[in-house]
């Protein structure tokens, strides 16, 4: 049983409306959560803060029902219960709303709102009291919307808010907003905090999962922190300070690799005059990440740090050519370049590795040989295939170049360790001789012996004249490898750093309060003011 030590309950509520203990759940070869505790009190905003992995999602889905748990119990109103399914959890008052509307755009409002739950008539729906009802719902929430309306007419953030509607109209003692302001935007999310007291303020427990702090701190009573499937703590949020929060949600695993980061500041003394290879002067995607400069040099290792959410991804995807920038102007080589596919940018030499290994990365039921000539011979075209004997000459280098094991061009990529097939993932952008590499956690769930052998390859290739950029959650491992380090919170970037004296608590202080004034001095940037992108008037 895990040990707590958690805050008062408050003095209204002194009994929670959701209580979980001990929770355990495991997957074939992963423990999801390992005797975890969470409770929630009606009348509170409640946020369940991890990075990726922590468990956050596993919770939730153990709380309503999608997943069974394997031990432990959940205590809903002070009575056990064991949901079956979704159905059971929201008969019992736990709705969610997701980050994706998954309402339906073709119906009405007032459809969407009582969808399943439609007032009859003679066997018919009664269309007027449909509409009736879910004119009385939307007014409870001081929203003016015609329930006549067809959904698909209102915009994402009126959509989630009429998700939410619905999510109320069944009673809902227990109500889950799972990263619902990842798309709005700031008046937009006024206006959900708005609604969130005025249920908060009629008793509904309100669970608010999101990667912003600033909306966390804003609008959260209490906090609850996971890492690697365990329960860190639970913390009423004024008590918690931010810098401290996020050291809980990194955790600190270090490892010593002296010769390494002895390199690295020897090859930034030696690189103050390197070639700039990339420059971006205010790229950005709405509702994605706030417009950001960035400049990159030949041979030189940009680490990207950040929490999960912070726009880190989303920056390195427009600089991968993923997904396309709808503002400022990008500069390769010197000269302006616009990036409109991944295709585009592997024909100018800029390869990306996603982070998502399985489902953006290896082709799991290829072998290793394939995988590996897979984006050379899309750069080269599907009609002029490259000669068997040339993939087995690239196969057999890479295999030998970065030990992946077995050393066999033949084995099925999903046999492999995932240490291997981030090797293998590798191999396949090496061929491609990228002038720009980037790395989206490159060495997320592998051994560390592998993670150290693709440290060293890293840097070798900057070494070479590569230009890298390089994200990782592991703070230690981004200070290690990088000559300069970006920092991003909430989408926007807050500081560009020489990697020069920096240490983990000087980035933790950027990442948790950006301009804080004990962050290092001389090193805070801003995102570009509109005067200051391509093509502002003068």
């Amino acid at each position: 049983m895990t040990e707590l030590t958690r805050p008062a309950a408050p003095a209204a509520h002194p009994r929670p409306v959701v209580e979980m203990t001990d929770v355990s759940i495991s997957f074939p070869g992963v423990k999801a959560l390992d005797g975890v505790s969470f409770r929630m009190f009606p009348g509170e905003v409640h946020s369940l803060m991890g990075e990726n992995g922590a468990g956050k999602s596993t919770l939730i889905k153990a709380l309503t029902g999608v997943y069974q748990i394997d031990s432990g119990s959940i205590v809903l109103d002070g009575a056990p219960v064991s949901f079956r399914g979704p159905a059971d959890a929201q008969n019992a008052g736990i709705s969610t709303v997701y980050q994706e509307v998954n309402l339906l755009p073709n119906l009405s409002v007032a459809e969407n709102i009582m969808l399943g739950r439609e007032p009859r008539r003679f066997g018919a729906i009664d269309g007027r009291r449909m509409r009736r009802t879910a004119k009385t719902v939307l007014e409870g929430l001081g929203l003016d919307v015609d329930p006549g309306s067809l959904l698909g007419s209102h915009s994402l953030a009126i959509q989630q808010l009429i998700a939410i509607a619905r999510a109320i109209n069944i009673d809902a003692r227990v109500l889950i907003l799972d990263e619902p302001t990842s798309s709005l935007d700031a008046d937009e999310v006024a206006e959900l905090f708005r609604i969130i007291r005025s249920l908060k303020d009629d008793g509904v427990a309100i669970l608010f999962v999101s990667h912003f702090l600033d909306q966390v701190y804003e609008i959260a009573d209490r906090l609850t922190v996971f890492r690697n499937g365990r329960f860190v703590g639970e913390y009423l949020t004024p008590d918690l300070l931010r810098i401290d929060l996020v050291q809980k949600m990194i955790g600190k695993e270090l490892t010593t690799l002296e010769d390494l980061e002895q390199r690295v500041q020897e090859a930034e003394a030696e690189g103050a005059d390197a070639t700039v290879f990339v420059r971006a002067r205010g790229i950005g995607r709405r509702g994605s990440v706030s417009p950001v400069d960035i400049t990159i040099h030949e041979g030189e290792i940009v680490g990207f740090a950040g929490l999960l959410g912070s726009g880190r991804t989303e920056v390195a995807r427009l600089l991968g050519g993923i997904d396309r920038s709808d503002s400022g102007q990008l500069t390769l080589a010197g000269k302006p370049t616009r990036l409109r596919t991944p295709r585009q940018a592997l024909t100018r030499r800029i390869a990306f590795s996603s982070e998502n290994r399985r489902s953006e990365g290896i082709v799991d039921e290829l072998t290793v040989r394939d995988n590996i000539v897979l984006a050379l011979q899309a750069d080269r075209g599907w009609f002029r295939p490259i000669p068997k004997k040339r993939q087995d000459e690239l196969a057999q280098s890479y295999i030998q170049a970065l030990n992946i094991r077995p050393a066999n061009p033949d084995a099925i990529v999903r046999n492999l360790s995932g240490g291997n097939q981030q090797k293998v993932l590798l191999a396949r952008w090496l061929a491609v001789a990228p002038r720009l590499l980037i790395l989206d956690e490159p060495t997320r769930g592998i051994d560390i012996g592998a993670k150290a052998e693709i440290q060293k390859l890293v840097f070798s290739l900057a070494e070479n004249g590569m230009s890298v950029v390089y994200i990782s959650a592991e703070l230690e491992e981004v200070l290690r490898l990088s000559h300069r380090i970006v920092v991003m919170r909430d989408r926007q970037k807050v500081a560009d750093l020489d990697n020069d004296d920096l240490s983990v608590d000087s980035l933790l202080a950027l990442i948790a309060d950006g301009g804080a004034d004990d962050a290092p001095a001389g090193t805070l940037v801003s995102s570009p003011s509109a005067d200051d992108r391509p093509g502002a008037p003068s």
